[in-house]
């Protein structure tokens, strides 16, 4: 089976960092899209960054400049450096994957289990 399993997440203080990591593994053939999206309580789920198998990225403009969305295809793996953090910015943080598995030709959304940030003082 494919899975998502992400780490990295906790409490950090307003404008400090924080790197958050997501790993596939699995039956996986191929990846294309990788991201993360955000949700905080009372919230809908809401797209944070997303980045492509050749590196083209994609940003919400609340987190343009702030963060970094990077991945490292060898290890399927995508990684969100979130600098100067806000409290704005404290939700539960879900990785998501296009993989297309091992015998098919269709490809579906995987996601992580989800990672907690807090931005508090």
């Amino acid at each position: 089976q494919v899975q998502l399993v992400e780490s990295g997440g906790g409490l950090v203080q307003p404008g400090g960092s924080l790197r958050l990591s997501c790993a596939a593994s699995g039956s996986i053939f191929s990846i294309n899209n990788m991201g993360w999206y955000r949700q905080a309580p009372g919230k809908q789920r809401e797209l944070v960054a997303v980045i492509t198998d050749s590196g083209n990225t994609g940003y919400a403009d609340s987190v343009k400049g702030r963060f970094t969305i990077s991945r490292d295809n060898a290890k399927n793996t995508v990684f969100l450096q979130m600098n100067s953090l806000k409290a704005e910015d404290t939700a539960v943080y879900y990785c998501y994957a296009d993989i297309r598995r091992r015998g098919s030709m269709g490809a579906s959304a995987y996601w992580g289990q989800g990672t907690q940030v807090t931005v508090s003082s």
